[in-house]
């Protein structure tokens, strides 16, 4: 399922603390801003590849053999975007002047991405194993880390440059090119590769003659986009320029020392020390837990049963117009004084997502059968999965005005990007959590019966298939895992509902960090 990402930067908080609120300079006329708004679009889609590409591994892996705890070892490649906080002040202080205060760091960063995928490519097909070889997960891991580190990166220098980019009374769409451009690349990396990578769907679909293979493979798609990223940099390097940029902006062109970068730092440590922030953090660090059954693992359990992971992919399409609709839809709900009301109302129904999605995964094999999911099975599928995102989103956007309406002005994209950070680890460390918990909740059985053996080690699967049985699971750590986040989600709710309650009626000094000076 998709995750939406708003993003502030450094540049924005400049612009406010010098007292330049308006500085979207008037109505928007995009005439004289087409190529760079196109450029920032590229460079968003460009963005968005890795992070599709890291999403369809564990797809392509499930039914490898791989155990749970090893998708959750694998999880931690989401991890850079929810931290890239940490690195940020680092980012846009430090460049070279000649070059282009964001070229500094874009463009060595997107060569990087680029050679890492063309040396990933020439290795990846025995990375991901065989029938007779296990997948080399650490290599993966440390190999996707990598790759969505640099994305990361690469996502800190392209929204410091779209604010300069873009002349004045087009900053606003800055936020249009990355929402647009991230998805477009996340689906191509995604939904687009497995699709074109699957016999299944490429047999169904695009061929009149059946083959055992896709159109496209892991290896070839990472060496494309590779080559893809390294002539596109090489472009951008030679070809776009910073000058205009820095003339519009002076501080563009002023490099900062250490002092600089350890005083932002500082004003990290200064918001957090607020007992408001510390106490809307506990909150936003716990909340999720209720929804990591069904958010990370219910998708990997449909593969499992028998759903192509294709199919489930291409779910994503009909997704996108209400990706693109709810937040304008809840935005009404959300202007008030209270636009965490419209959180606590969504809570509960996400919760019931969580069984619902477990109900349909027991009855997935039965309904399946030998054959392929039915047009009404998918039906039941994308249901679940709209109300799924319309439950996320409600909460999404409802957190996002908060955090616009309590954010400390004199500090704005500090604030703001803090309070996100802290929301995206809410999202992650759930999610590992729930994946790493199968396995060890998951109980099975030799059939035969094979006396004391419980498969709970690799020694013991050996011994039973030495024996002529197989390990067959008795009861499923998914339906126990539902349940548990169902209760630890309700608990939650009882204790964020008056904790929420209270930090809307704080009053707005509560969020200045001049109480902390």
């Amino acid at each position: 399922m998709s995750v939406t990402k708003r993003k502030r930067s450094v540049e924005k908080e400049d612009l406010i603390e010098n007292g330049d609120v308006n500085f979207s300079g008037g109505n928007s006329n995009i005439k004289g801003d087409e190529i760079n708004i196109a450029v920032l679009l590229f460079l968003y889609t460009l963005q968005g590849i890795p992070l599709g590409l890291a999403g369809a591994i564990p797809m392509l892996l499930q039914n490898r053999g791989i155990t749970y705890t090893q998708q959750a070892e694998f999880s931690f490649v989401n991890w850079p975007f929810s931290v890239k906080l940490l690195w940020a002040p680092i980012v846009d202080a430090l460049f070279w002047p000649e070059f282009g205060r964001r070229k500094t760091w874009l463009v060595p960063v997107q060569y990087l991405i680029g050679i890492v995928m063309i040396i990933m490519s020439s290795s990846i097909s025995d990375w991901l194993g065989s029938e007779d070889q296990a997948p080399s997960m650490m290599i993966l891991t440390i190999s996707f880390l990598f790759l969505n580190f640099l994305a990361a990166t690469q996502d800190i220098a392209v929204d410091g440059w779209a604010l300069t980019m873009l002349k004045r009374c087009n900053v606003g769409h800055a936020s249009t090119c990355n929402t647009v451009g991230q998805t477009a690349g996340f689906f191509l990396g995604y939904v687009l590769f497995l699709a074109l990578e699957s016999p299944y769907f490429c047999n169904k679909y695009l061929r009149t003659v059946p083959e055992d293979t896709g159109l496209v493979t892991l290896s070839s798609f990472l060496l494309f986009w590779g080559w893809v990223f390294i002539i596109t940099t090489t472009v951008v390097a030679l070809f776009k320029h910073e000058n205009n940029d820095t003339i519009n902006n002076p501080q563009e062109s002023q490099v900062k020392g250490i002092k600089d970068i350890v005083n932002a730092y500082k004003q990290l440590i200064t918001i957090v020390k607020l007992p408001a922030v510390r106490t809307l953090a506990l909150v936003l660090f716990t909340a999720k837990l209720g929804f990591c059954a069904s958010d990370a693992v219910s998708g990997l359990k449909l593969v499992e049963a028998g759903v192509p992971r294709e199919d489930l992919a291409l779910l994503a399409v009909p997704l996108v117009p209400v990706q693109i609709i709810m937040p304008v839809i809840l935005s009404k709900y959300t202007t008030g004084p209270a636009p965490l009301s419209l959180w606590l109302r969504a809570f509960p129904l996400r919760l019931l997502v969580g069984p619902l999605a477990a109900a349909l995964v027991a009855i997935t094999p039965s309904l399946l059968g030998n054959s392929g999911p039915s047009y009404s099975y998918l039906f039941i599928l994308l249901c679940l999965y709209i109300f799924h995102q319309t439950c996320l989103y409600c909460m999404f956007v409802a957190v996002m005005a908060f955090f616009a309406k309590v954010s400390d002005p004199a500090v704005g994209g500090t604030y703001m990007t803090l309070l996100n950070t802290v929301s995206n680890l809410g999202t992650n460390w759930p999610n590992t959590l729930a994946l790493w918990a199968i396995d060890h909740l998951t109980f099975k059985t030799c059939s035969p019966a094979l006396s004391d053996n419980t498969c709970s080690s690799a020694l013991e699967v050996d011994e039973c298939k030495a024996s002529g049985g197989a390990c067959v699971v008795s009861i499923d750590g998914f339906y126990i895992e539902t349940v548990i986040c169902l209760i630890a989600g309700f608990l939650l709710l009882q204790w964020g509902r008056s904790t929420i309650t209270r930090l809307q009626r704080l009053p707005a000094s509560a969020w200045q960090i001049s109480r902390v000076r």
